[in-house]
């Protein structure tokens, strides 16, 4: 197939298009980041040289663009996780939860885990096309990258159900017999709850969880480990309530004061959603 030559204006162009678009990307990838100047001067230079080959310069005999040597090969079967909507105002739990905690822990925290979620599993073949909850039970103890981080996006996700405004004060129905079963009270069950919490050393979780045999349990784990890790935690189960206690959960309202922050947690807790989640379990 005889393609028409291209003049020399026309391929000045197509590296001028090509350079245009790699800044773009540039700024889309790191929107808080200048482009350095000796990175500029480097792919400025490559294309002088010749040795970017852009879809405006050269096309197969197919008629199809070539493809870029700049662009990286996609894993078949992997689907990257995204960020789940909050699902409510940024300063709908205030005065307990301050707005901008909010708008850092959802926008920052929890993205930064997914971001990197997706960069640990491009490689790990063998993870791909797992859901979260599936990811979760297959972690092994080692995969440092994927238990932080698959932990975090895992454990944030369920947060943010948990605390929803709007739901009931307390739990009702089949999950409040169970807490009277497990624990003897409601309120026992929540000194136990505020008890994991505020002795869980540095940074981590507190959990309410049903265990294999249907039965709520209390832990914690560190960092962000959860009970649904079954090859890492001592006490496996399916968490149906947890709470963050990372500083950077609380520490802009409360500072130090983490004991002041896990009491008005409890007032926080959408027990509608934290009841689906049991009955779903149990069902």
């Amino acid at each position: 197939m005889q393609h028409q030559q291209l003049s020399v204006e026309q391929r000045a162009e197509g590296v001028v298009l090509y350079l245009v678009a790699e800044f773009i990307t540039f700024v889309d990838i790191h929107p808080k980041k200048t482009m350095k100047k000796r990175e500029f001067i480097k792919l400025t230079g490559l294309a002088g040289a010749g040795l970017l080959v852009s879809p405006f310069l050269s096309c197969s005999d197919s008629g199809a663009p070539a493809t870029s040597p700049e662009t990286p090969a996609t894993q078949p079967g992997f689907v990257p996780f995204e960020l789940p909507a909050l699902g409510f105002g940024f300063a709908d739990l205030e005065p307990n939860i301050d707005a901008m905690t909010m708008e850092i822990h959802h926008g920052k925290h929890h993205a930064g885990y997914v971001s990197k979620l997706n960069a640990a599993l491009e490689a790990q073949t063998d993870l791909h096309g797992m859901d979260i909850a599936l990811l979760m039970e297959s972690i092994e103890p080692g995969n440092t990258d994927v238990r932080n981080n698959g932990g975090g996006h895992y454990n944030h996700s369920l947060f943010w159900k948990v605390i929803a405004p709007g739901g009931a004060a307390a739990p009702t129905g089949k999950l409040a017999d169970a807490i009277q079963s497990a624990f003897g009270s409601y309120d026992v069950f929540k000194e136990q709850f505020a008890d994991a919490a505020t002795k869980r050393f540095g940074s981590g979780w507190a959990w309410l969880s049903v265990n294999n045999e249907g039965k709520l349990f209390v832990s914690s784990t560190p960092n962000q480990d959860n009970p649904h890790m079954y090859k890492v935690v001592e006490q496996p189960g399916l968490p149906i309530l947890g709470i963050d206690v990372w500083e950077h959960a609380y520490y802009l309202n409360y500072q130090n004061r983490r004991g002041d922050y896990i009491s008005a947690f409890s007032s926080l807790i959408n027990w509608d959603e934290v009841s689906k989640r049991y009955d779903e379990i149990t069902a």
